[in-house]
């Protein structure tokens, strides 16, 4: 057995001061550990038998495509404004400090569709909190978040309001 935490690289004060990075980047570059993560995921998220994986931009498309293929699920995006061509659904939400907008495209979920949100990494639990509003917005039901990295001391686990996995947690 592969131990991730060996494949994720800390760097500190990125990206400004006072930040602990956690990258994927070196993980991502390690075919044996990819594999490993992308198992490890899938056993997460074929138990549930979704319809289709969503991912939020960008390390989430690396994230939820893989697993999507590896269990021939189809997969969606979730994108900053304007990034997706065609018609859109937009949800706006706050940050610490100020909004961002998110979006998917139009009909890409269905009414009743069940699907598990994917990202690389749980931090304060924003974006992956509007990424399920927009996804229910579209009648689609979100059957859990599955996340690589959880960052446990900034509690985003209790904005969710899915069961939510993830593989490797760090407690600061």
């Amino acid at each position: 057995m592969i131990d991730l935490k060996n494949h994720i690289r800390s760097i500190p004060d990125y990206p400004k001061p006072g930040i602990l990075f956690y990258d994927i980047g070196t993980l991502l570059a390690n075919g044996q550990a990819w594999r490993e993560t992308v198992r490890l995921m899938s056993e997460i998220v074929a138990p549930l038998k979704p319809d289709l994986l969503v991912g939020i931009e960008s390390r989430g498309f690396l994230v939820g495509a893989a697993v999507a293929a590896h269990l021939g699920l189809g997969f969606a995006m979730v994108r900053k404004k304007g990034k997706l061509p065609g018609e859109t659904l937009s949800l706006a939400y706050d940050l610490e400090y100020g909004q961002d907008v998110i979006e998917m495209q139009k009909g890409v979920l269905k009414q009743g569709d069940k699907v598990v949100l994917c990202d690389d990494l749980l931090a304060t639990g924003g974006t992956a909190s509007a990424a399920l509003s927009l996804i229910r917005k579209q009648g689609a039901e979100v059957l859990r978040a599955a996340f690589v990295i959880e960052l446990d001391f900034l509690r985003g686990r209790t904005r969710l309001d899915v069961e939510t996995s993830s593989l490797v947690r760090y407690n600061q």
